[in-house]
């Protein structure tokens, strides 16, 4: 009981370590609508790129006759802003993560790495064992090194017997991969989220621009405004579009994330399997 005490104590204060604010994850998406509704509103929408531009309506000005094809986009109505937020979104929150995961990939291959602790602990040498974990800096190199310490610990430890030592080591490594994963997963949240936002606020643009649609047909006797007919049918395909290439662009890069996540996890899994391994066998 004595032993075990220590050892919470060292994983409350590695909890502790580990605790960040996350700012990003509640910044980020009020930055990036923001950001969108000013493309939207000062580059998108500039007076200078319609034929027609209006002079009234601050916050949502109705231009008509766009010179240019960005400027056309303007014509998909207030949904864009929010399409463009969330585009800039997944780019954040995809540079975050990737700059996040690689850290936590290390340095080298985890496989390779893997190898020669177990040569290592073969050989007994705990010690070059815990200097490979220095060079790899990755997260299977914390819960190795974490695994190893505990190992270490154990082959000196007296009044234990063999199951509970391999119990303790085990324990240890399970511990420091509680630290690690939820680091890993981490904001990947609002890719998974905007996989399906994109598309449902890409589908309420579209209703809007079909009625729009639909409204000038019906005016002057069922004969219709031409122009104002072509404007909605482009505001609800420009929805369309935007919104499917949000989805599928962060759709593609949940996947890449979960993908190397899972690596990650495989060679945690790995380590723990190592150290129980090899203090099994090699201190009976």
């Amino acid at each position: 009981m004595a032993e075990t005490k220590p050892t919470a104590a060292k994983a409350a204060t590695s909890g502790q370590a580990k605790q960040s604010t996350n700012v990003i994850s509640w910044i980020a998406p009020i930055v990036c609508i923001l950001a969108g509704y000013t493309i939207w509103r000062f580059i998108l929408g500039n007076p200078s790129g319609f034929e027609e531009p209006a002079t009234e309506g601050w916050f949502w000005p109705k231009h008509h006759k766009p010179k240019g094809a960005l400027n056309a986009i303007y014509e998909g109505g207030i949904i864009v802003p929010f399409l463009i937020g969330l585009f800039l979104m997944v780019i954040v929150f995809s540079i975050e993560r990737f700059l996040t995961i690689t850290k936590a990939m290390g340095a080298g291959n985890a496989t390779d790495f893997i190898r020669k602790v177990q040569y290592h602990l073969a050989n007994k040498n705990i010690d070059a064992a815990l200097a490979e974990c220095d060079k790899q800096k990755g997260s299977v190199a914390n819960v190795m090194k974490a695994g190893l310490k505990k190992y270490r610990e154990m082959t000196t430890a007296e009044g234990v017997d063999h199951d509970q030592k391999v119990g303790a080591i085990q324990k240890e490594v399970e511990e420091a991969t509680a630290l690690e994963l939820p680091m890993l997963s981490k904001n990947l949240v609002f890719l998974s989220t905007i996989t399906s936002l994109g598309t449902l606020i890409a589908l309420l643009g579209t209703v809007l621009g079909m009625i729009r649609s639909f409204s000038a047909l019906g005016k002057e006797g069922g004969g219709g405004d031409a122009g104002a007919l072509a404007v909605g049918i482009s505001e609800a395909l420009y929805n369309t579009a935007l919104g499917i290439g949000t989805s599928s662009f962060a759709m593609i890069m949940y996947n890449v994330f979960t993908t190397k996540i899972d690596s990650i996890t495989y060679g945690i899994d790995e380590t723990s399997f190592t150290l129980t391994q090899s203090f099994a066998t090699q201190y009976k």
